[in-house]
């Protein structure tokens, strides 16, 4: 078997993440007790491109479980947690292709070994492997049953794909699944973001002014931490239903050209390129800081910020570099620009992320059930399958509700009842 990990010898350590993890994971691991039983992905070569976390672990066990040949590589350089990556490999018999702090070129060589395992299945967290196989293999997709993609970013390309007309084969957009965004985006980025600033910087939130940049689910959760924390919130959005949205949640909302010289922290959560810019690093406060919590570290423009300094100074603190300006000011950089809640912190807590890759599961299941009937569109998933999975989440936390007595659901199916 091939792979290419930090540390084989982390293993020990990294299954005790990964059944740490499992622990509260159990719908997902519901699921791998039936693709155990009935192989619904027997025989089908599959390569991920995901976040390597402990989470991420479980998945790849309940693909493998239900007979995927799989092979894993990272999606960002910054998120694979080595000793999960080494436990995979000595543990689970599963192919990884990922280094916590690879370069770029190690990277994309990793994403690579994942396309010349031939798959017919292709999982994304922001669209590299797709885009990938579009750009230097297209011979591949017409062999390629379908793929999922995890993250809003990787979903934003795909769409613009599919619009163009350079969509080869379908894709379920697993993050627009509403038992994904509504609360692995909400609450497992708002509470993680928060918890990868901490431990990168030590900061109290109470009593500091956070800006916000976007207000789509991943924004609102940190929005929502942050003022649970004490932090006044200013919103910035180029929506005007979501900036109207925040506004009446009780945030300050308002363009970055006037939060930049509020702010004491900035975090972009928008998935757009440059939100964070030249003019609004001239404004901003000596000690600001800036993280990005989207997929790509695009959002902060770093060559402008890299150009305006006078010096750099790496690594003042893990994960913080300090650019100083001309005039004296500090400008801290969180995680390389990229996502802060992996890069400083472990990611979502497994609780949430057992919901996403629940519905990860489902959709690899799906897309063989309807081989052949997908066309090269991006597609969500049917409700019957997240409802039963928001029921399963239910069942795990205690949590009872109602059902609709049979006069009810007549009442709901009719039309003749008025007043």
């Amino acid at each position: 078997m091939e792979y290419h990990v930090k540390d084989l010898g982390l293993a020990p350590k990294g299954k005790k993440r990964i059944e740490w993890a499992d622990q509260d994971m159990p719908v997902l691991r519901l699921i791998r007790e039936r693709f155990e039983k009935e192989k619904p992905l027997a025989g089908r070569k599959m390569s991920a491109c995901l976040h390597i976390t402990a989470e991420t672990a479980n998945l790849a066990r309940t693909l493998k479980a239900g007979g995927a040949d799989l092979v894993l590589c990272a999606s960002n350089p910054l998120s694979t947690q080595d000793d999960v990556a080494a436990a995979l490999v000595q543990e689970y018999g599963i192919p990884v292709y990922a280094i916590k702090g690879e370069d770029k070129d190690t990277y994309y060589d990793h994403i690579h070994a994942a396309v010349k395992h031939q798959p017919v299945i292709t999982m994304d967290d922001g669209a590299d492997l797709v885009s990938i196989i579009h750009a230097e293999y297209p011979e591949m997709a017409s062999s390629i049953l379908g793929s999922m993609e995890e993250t809003t970013t990787g979903v934003i390309r795909l769409r613009a794909m599919e619009r163009d007309g350079a969509l080869k084969f379908p894709v379920i957009a697993v993050n627009d699944a509403v038992t994904k965004n509504l609360f692995d985006n909400r609450y497992g980025t708002g509470q993680s973001t928060i918890d990868g600033i901490i431990r990168a910087t030590d900061i109290l939130l109470a009593g500091k002014t956070v800006v916000v940049a976007g207000y789509g689910w991943c924004g609102r959760g940190v929005a929502m931490r942050a003022r649970g924390m004490g932090a006044n919130v200013i919103v910035t959005e180029v929506d005007p239903i979501r900036a109207l949205e925040a506004a009446m949640d009780g945030y300050w909302v308002m363009p970055m050209d006037k939060a930049a010289s509020l702010g004491d922290l900035f975090v972009t959560l928008t998935g757009d390129i440059h939100v964070l810019r030249r003019e609004h690093f001239e404004q901003m406060k000596d000690g600001a800081m800036v993280a990005n919590s989207g997929h790509f570290n695009v959002e902060i423009d770093i060559p402008a910020l890299e150009d305006m300094a006078k010096e750099k100074i790496e690594q003042v603190r893990d994960f913080v570099d300090a650019y100083v300006m001309p005039d004296g000011r500090r400008i801290y950089l969180l995680g390389e620009g990229r996502l802060i809640n992996l890069a400083a912190a472990e990611g979502h807590p497994a609780s949430v992320m057992d919901m996403s890759f629940a519905t990860q599961a489902l959709a690899s299941e799906y897309v063989i059930q309807n081989a052949g009937k997908l066309e090269a569109k991006v597609y969500t998933l049917p409700r019957e399958l997240e409802d039963w999975i928001a029921r399963l989440k239910l069942e795990s936390m205690g949590v009872e509700i109602d059902q609709l007595t049979e006069e009810q659901r007549k009442y709901l199916d009719s039309w003749e009842m008025g007043t």
